[in-house]
């Protein structure tokens, strides 16, 4: 009979506490089973399979009559689950042992707890084994699937990429190669058979250095060296290839390492074409395409090098030459002709420098340069200069036409070593530019003085539209004197540049300037409009009746608009045709083109006083007076000038005369430049009407003078 105080099982516990337990076994086991391999799953989750697992071991150990089978499918669902790890079912025996030896409802039924436990977890064991072993299996059997694919797959794309390179091979028009490592051919395409003349069995009894200009094999056996040894990646070189025949093929030659096995890929371009249109498009970028010399970028970049290298004692020397009056010829004989000249004179300039060390090119149209890099017996300039005539004299015969060329020529000699070319090309054609006033077939030496006012003028020049439109150029009146009393009848418009650092330019060299601007007819209605709006401003503030005097240039005499500009000015100061008096020139009167003469008829008609200008300064002079109404003649600058300075003793006589003629014509007679009482003096005796000069005044603003 068994005792009350020993060996008594304990009373049944409650089904919450059987709950309680099994879950903490269960956070147990997850806990511990978590840490022996990594779980694919959520933590919720793998503490829900671990509940419902110690439920399916609990259920088992306890179950009447006892069925330890019924806990198949743990061991197998700790396989499922990836606790695979190699304490993954160590831990879980463990976890599951203690927890089934101490479960006290085990213990109480029979007693034989310990061999219900064992056998539980023998089952559970063979079962997670098996299960094991499947899942190793399976793994395996995925694995050699996979590779067997992965080998049919790699010999199916070994075998597209080889058809598409023998494709790209085949059908490519660059020549393709592969090499072994020294450089023998194991494959070639038709293209590189075609592009070196050689078939494939030919190019396999060779190697690829063979193929090579021997000059160039140790480069490029050097390189591909290089490239098999790894230290570079692919290799591209221009290289000269050899055709069967001997001929160079000029090509462009990439390199490349293959792998499995290693042998080298080899693809060359024929490039001997492409080389032979650049060489020709670099030469017309740097030649003159009529003549074949060089253009003025090439002789300019030349002529740095020359003044580099020339000896310093002989230096080098420039000349710029300018073909003179080729428009006759091109306008007169057609452009074929002009053409023809033009390859003559190129030939001719050539030969005068044939035995110097020299260069001839042409610049624009028919402008042409000389770069002559001097030695000892090299001639001097006067020589050459006198050679390129005597050349350029000689006639050239086109259909029956025997045309000559001659030429203005400015040049520049022994120029510094480290002068800036493109200033020494501008030096050259401005003393060009100073040679040509001279007129045809003159010549000049670089002289720095003249050269420094010369960009003095051109600076001057380029400044005038600013200054023109800023203000700077104005407008004054000078008086003009009726030489019998001395009496003011009048006053003439001029203009005047108050420059900031040149000081006041007078009228004639505003004029002067204004020529080679554009600005000259600008210039002309601004005279006009602010000379007649002063003089009308003058007779309407002091009731007087004065005359404006307003004096023209040969371009501004000729502009087919000058009537107009003239009356709409007249318009709209106020200032009536009566007391306006325009000036032309006498020689543009008597040049062959007729708009000046028609200007001046115009005016006349509409009663604007008309004179001559510059009278006396050539034949025919008096034609003017006789044949057009104008009223008034102007002496020649010149004339009074060299009256004044006492060089001449018959010039005062002669001017007494002319002004015999003036007045016999019916005009009056005006002097320009009267300087001195005693000038005064001898044009009032010798019977001159008026006059303007610095004695009398100074061009001023009408408006800040008192009457």
């Amino acid at each position: 009979m068994t005792s009350p105080l020993h060996d008594a099982p304990e009373p049944a516990r409650p089904a919450a506490d059987h709950a309680r337990a099994r879950s903490r076994v269960a956070r147990k086991w997850a806990y511990l089973i978590s840490s022996t391999a990594y779980l694919p799953m959520s933590q919720p989750e793998i503490d829900a399979a671990m509940r419902e697992m110690v439920e399916t071991v609990f259920d088992a150990a306890l179950s009447e009559p006892f069925d330890p089978e019924k806990v198949l499918g743990v061991g197998a669902r700790l396989v499922q689950m990836r606790c695979t790890g190699p304490m993954s079912l160590r831990r879980s025996v463990d976890v599951l042992g203690k927890a089934l030896l101490t479960e006290q409802e085990l213990i109480r039924r029979d007693g034989r707890h310990i061999d219900r436990a064992v056998q539980v977890l023998g089952v559970l064991t063979n079962d997670y084994t098996e299960a094991a072993r499947q899942f190793v299996f399976k793994q395996q059997e995925d694995l050699k699937d996979a590779l067997l694919r992965a080998g049919a797959d790699r010999q199916r794309h070994l075998r597209a990429a080889e058809a598409r390179f023998d494709a790209v091979m085949a059908s490519s028009s660059t020549g393709i190669a592969v090499l072994d490592l020294h450089g023998a051919f194991l494959r070639c395409n038709e293209a590189l058979t075609v592009m070196l003349d050689r078939s494939a069995e030919e190019l396999a009894a060779l190697t690829f250095y063979d193929v090579v200009d021997p000059d160039e094999v140790p480069f490029i056996q050097a390189a591909a060296k290089d490239l098999v040894d790894g230290w570079m990646e692919r290799l591209h070189q221009q290289r000269r290839l050899i055709r069967k025949d001997g001929e160079a093929v000029r090509a462009s030659v990439r390199l490349t390492v293959l792998r499995d096995p290693a042998q080298l890929l080899v693809t060359v371009h024929d490039e001997t074409e492409m080389s032979l249109l650049q060489a020709q498009l670099s030469h017309q970028s740097l030649h003159d395409v009529l003549t074949g010399l060089p253009n003025r970028q090439y002789f300019t970049t030349r002529m740095e090098s020359v003044l580099r290298q020339a000896n310093p004692k002989t230096g080098a020397t420039l000349y710029h030459l300018d073909l003179d009056a080729f428009s006759m010829i091109t306008d007169g004989l057609g452009r074929s002709v002009g053409d023809r000249v033009l390859m003559n004179v190129a030939q001719r300039l050539k030969a005068v420098v044939a035995g110097e060390n020299a260069m001839v090119a042409r610049f624009d149209g028919d402008e042409f340069a000389i770069l002559v890099e001097n030695s000892d017996t090299t001639p001097d300039v006067v020589a050459t200069i006198a050679s390129i005539n005597t050349e350029l004299a000689e006639p050239i015969y086109f259909e029956g036409h025997g045309v000559a060329a001659s030429a203005s020529i400015g040049v520049v000699h022994r120029p510094p070593a480290d002068a800036d070319v493109t200033e020494l090309l501008r030096t050259a054609d401005m003393t060009l530019r100073r040679a040509k006033v001279n007129g045809r077939r003159q010549w000049g030496l670089f002289d720095r003085d003249a050269d420094r006012r010369d960009r003095e003028r051109f600076s001057l020049t380029a400044e005038m539209p600013g200054a023109l439109e800023l203000g700077d150029i104005t407008v004054a009146c000078r008086p003009l004197v009726r030489l019998s009393d001395g009496v003011r009848i009048g006053f003439e418009g001029m203009l005047q540049w108050k420059h900031e650092t040149a000081g006041v330019i007078p009228h004639t060299a505003v004029l002067d300037l204004a020529e080679h601007t554009g600005l000259i007819i600008p210039l002309r209605d601004t005279l006009f409009d602010d000379a007649c709006t002063q003089v009308h401003w003058w007779n309407t503030e002091f009731s007087r009746t004065s005359p404006l005097v307003i004096d023209l240039t040969p371009n501004q005499a000729c502009d087919p608009d000058l009537v107009g500009a003239v009356l709409t000015t007249l318009n709209d100061t106020g200032l009536g045709p009566d007391l306006l008096e325009v000036g032309m020139p006498a020689r543009v009167l008597l040049a062959d083109r007729g708009e000046a003469v028609d200007n001046l008829k115009l005016l006349a008609e509409n009663g604007i006083g008309t004179a001559v200008h510059d009278f006396g300064s050539a034949a025919g002079d008096i034609e003017c007076l006789e044949d057009l109404p104008v009223q008034a003649a102007r002496i020649s600058r010149r004339l009074v000038d060299r009256h004044a300075s006492g060089k001449s003793a018959l010039i005062g006589q002669a001017l007494m005369d002319l002004l015999d003629v003036a007045h016999a014509a019916g005009v009056q007679v005006t002097v320009d430049g009267i300087e001195t009482p005693e000038q005064a003096a001898w044009w009032r005796a010798a019977g001159a009407d008026h006059a303007v000069g610095s004695y009398y005044a100074g061009p001023v603003d009408l408006r800040d003078l008192e009457p």
